[in-house]
């Protein structure tokens, strides 16, 4: 299962989705089957090695033949024979890839769909696609669905997308950048205009980006492998999608507790030492029980309360002082009375007194054991008779 962390800094597209991707699944020869597998005949892709300011990636280009036998390069707003949505996913459908790199495909032009329904007013079955309707787009989309697939992707985080500004011709005319349908597919997603003109960001790139689900709020991650995936326009900072494949440091929050059962260690080394150091490491408290193991085996359950940020800690300390090789643990909820320590000057000498109040503003007080030790130590008396005798004496609302 991959983590993956996106960087928009340069915009989306299609091209760099595709880029990136094979990247990261080392799929650049795979790639150029796509037309053949999805029965394309007027597809063709070529990667070159480029240059974008000093990154030096691979740009992913898919050709439309049919473009170039008109003599005309292929641009993003180019005209297209235009395909509805049943005429893509029967294209999909048809492919020789897996079930579910058809679905991620069909759940991605879905979401180009559904914002260019809303954007022009027109039912979903009768909506033509523009700009997404030809050989590069369906290929840039069903390429990346195959690779999202392989990945197995558990998580996605990204940062803020870099949209561009200004305008740009499109079949309806001059438009804003992000077009329309664009925009709409980055509602909810974080985005910012950037300090250069141009369209940064295509509806293809941003339904792919809409389809992971990223989260914004990105934690702290080890990279494992980061990859560039090009676009074809350059700009004055590289127009470059990185894309790294990283592992997450678990983030606990909450009070665990954790547990082990041990059954094959002397019971007197998980005395007092033991113990303290428990709470030396992490154990706001903890306690034993005896239990009965497999084949009849006499056991101690150990079972710890403990801060989540506070779990490994508390582990290796268990697992460097007791026979165990196994731990688990899990979240739990609860309810604490408000409490506080307070010292006295008594008769007998000073004492820390935990004071805690129950909802219904009743006090209840418990004299400290190692404080009410010493004490007995130089009086002799005896532990339950002294702490009577101080509780008497010692006034709470002080």
């Amino acid at each position: 299962m991959s983590v993956l962390y996106i960087e928009s800094f340069s915009g989306l597209s299609g091209d760099m989705f595709l880029g990136a991707l094979a990247g990261l699944t080392d799929s650049y020869c795979e790639l150029k089957k796509l037309p053949e597998l999805l029965n394309l005949k007027d597809g063709e892709i070529k990667i070159t090695e480029v240059d974008k300011n000093g990154i030096v990636c691979k740009h992913v280009r898919v050709i439309d033949l049919n473009v170039l036998d008109k003599k005309h390069l292929h641009e993003h707003h180019h005209h297209h024979s235009h395909r509805h949505l049943s005429d893509i996913n029967k294209i999909i459908e048809n492919a020789s890839i897996s079930e579910e790199a058809k679905k991620i495909a069909k759940d991605i032009f879905l979401i180009i769909g559904k914002s260019e329904s809303k954007i022009h007013n027109i039912p979903l079955e009768k909506i033509h696609f523009h700009e997404v309707s030809g050989v590069d787009s369906i290929i840039d989309i069903v390429g990346s669905a195959i690779m999202i697939e392989q990945l197995q992707i558990k998580k996605v985080y990204a940062t803020p997308v870099c949209t561009g500004f200004g305008f740009v011709d499109t079949q309806h005319g001059k438009l804003p950048v992000p077009a329309p349908a664009t925009a709409d597919i980055l509602t909810g997603i974080p985005h910012y205009a950037g300090d250069e003109k141009g369209e940064r960001v295509t509806p293809t790139g941003a339904a792919i980006l809409k389809y992971l689900n990223p989260d914004f709020n990105v934690p702290v991650l080890t990279t494992v492998k980061t990859v560039y995936g090009s676009g074809s326009k350059d700009f004055k900072a590289p127009n470059v999608l990185r894309i790294s494949l990283c592992k997450t440091t678990e983030q606990l929050t909450g009070t665990y507790v954790l547990e082990t059962n041990i059954d094959d260690m002397n019971n007197e080394f998980l005395g007092n030492d033991f113990q303290n150091g428990l709470f030396e490491h992490g154990a706001s408290d903890f306690f034993t029980s005896a239990i009965q193991m497999k084949k009849g085996r006499q056991g101690i359950l150990l079972s710890c309360s403990v801060p989540g940020k506070k779990i490994k800690q508390l582990s290796d300390y268990i697992f460097d002082h007791t026979s165990t090789i196994g731990l688990r643990y899990y979240p739990v909820k609860g309810n604490k009375l408000e409490r506080e320590i307070k010292e006295f000057e008594t008769l007998y000498g000073k004492v820390k007194v935990k004071i805690v109040t129950t909802p219904s503003g009743i006090k209840k007080t418990k004299i400290e054991y190692d404080d009410l030790k010493k004490l007995q130590n130089t009086t002799k008396l005896p532990l339950q008779l002294l702490q009577h005798e101080i509780l008497k004496t010692i006034n709470i609302n002080e």
